[in-house]
């Protein structure tokens, strides 16, 4: 057992891989205790004042501050062991990365934070969907940009030039500009759903073989519930390659109707069934009175038929409204005697 303790392994006695693992495993513990020492301060504190700032500051530092404190006992933990001097500056740069992502991560909550307990209630309040549709993308931006920076000043930190870097990758900088293609072709998609607005948050639009309600609106995908009720989740360069029917937009929906009667019909009926036809239009209040289409479009194999388009206003229950119009139509055309036609055939059998 002497023999043991007292050999080397990687240049280091167990005794001291022990003590190095100790401080590691302190540092969290210690971390553990401060926060909740801290935690359980800082609440009488938080419930005198009145703002949340405090308590979102509070909730941001927590898992940064343990972090923080766990990388001090890995370093201290390091510094008890022998090592080599390229080790040795590994390990440092290895502490530096790590402090700079812990800041970066801290500031990446805050905003985060910040854009959940005062911003997202706010727009919730205002009921304005292009502020609701804005949101995320801007959160998203912000916070891409802050880890981009938090990156390039940890390779700065260690002495890397991260411009450098990539102005040398070459061929495979061109490699990754090619992978990314199709992300950054989202990425502008998103932009130009935001810049052109051809829908917002809540409109029903067809796009790509889907119909539905636009539930969110992202930088790289945007997603819409169909009217089967399933979420679909689809990249915002489809946007700018396909052409985005926004059914939230129609003033009026336009419905046609091929009315067949049969050709026993007289010229008198006929003229009858229109102006039937245009009573119905003007005595229901959930169509537009002013423009409805109603003539005798032609002899067809089976029937005479009768063309009516009328138009539903927008505020109106789409399927309530034309199941009003279609039973009004049949119990005025059975009680005026007008018979609607159905395919016959007749088929003469010739003796020889």
């Amino acid at each position: 057992m002497t023999d043991f303790l007292s050999r080397h392994y990687f240049m280091n006695t167990p005794s001291q891989w022990l003590t190095a693992f100790a401080y590691i495993v302190g540092g969290i513990i210690i971390a553990k205790i401060v926060y909740f020492i801290f935690k359980r301060i800082s609440k009488k504190f938080t419930n005198v004042t009145k703002t949340k700032l405090d308590e979102v500051l509070i909730e941001t530092l927590e898992k940064p501050v343990i972090f923080a404190i766990a990388i001090l006992g890995f370093y201290l933990g390091m510094n008890k062991l022998n090592m080599t001097s390229a080790i040795e500056s590994l390990i440092l740069n290895i502490d530096k990365v790590l402090v700079v992502i812990c800041i970066t991560w801290f500031f990446v909550r805050f905003v985060n934070a910040i854009v959940e307990e005062y911003m997202e209630p706010a727009i919730e309040m205002s009921e304005s969907k292009s502020k609701r549709q804005l949101l995320p993308i801007i959160t998203k931006v912000v916070t891409i940009t802050i880890w981009i920076i938090g990156i390039i000043i940890a390779f700065n930190t260690i002495g890397y030039n991260l411009a450098g870097l990539i102005a040398g990758l070459g061929i495979g900088g061109l490699a990754f500009a090619l992978a990314a293609k199709d992300y950054l072709q989202n990425i502008f998609g998103g932009i130009s759903v935001f810049t052109d607005k051809p829908f917002r948050i809540d409109d029903r639009i067809k796009i790509d073989g889907f119909d539905g309600k636009v539930e969110e609106i992202g930088i790289r995908s945007s997603r819409i519930r169909t009217l089967s009720g399933s979420l679909v989740t689809i990249p915002n360069s489809i946007f700018i390659s396909n052409s985005v029917e926004n059914i939230a937009l129609e003033p009026t929906r336009k419905i046609v109707l091929k009315l067949g009667l049969t050709y026993q019909t007289s010229p008198a009926k006929i003229k009858e069934a229109m102006e039937i036809l245009k009573e119905i239009n003007a005595d229901n209040q959930d169509i537009v009175t002013d423009v409805p289409v109603v003539f005798f479009e032609n002899f067809s194999d089976s029937s005479l038929v009768i063309l009516f388009i009328y138009y539903i206003r927008k505020e109106a229950d789409i399927a309530l409204a034309q199941n009003t119009m279609n039973l009004e139509i049949l119990e005025r055309f059975e009680k005026a005697g007008l018979d609607f036609a159905y395919p016959t055939q007749t088929i003469y059998s010739i003796k020889q």
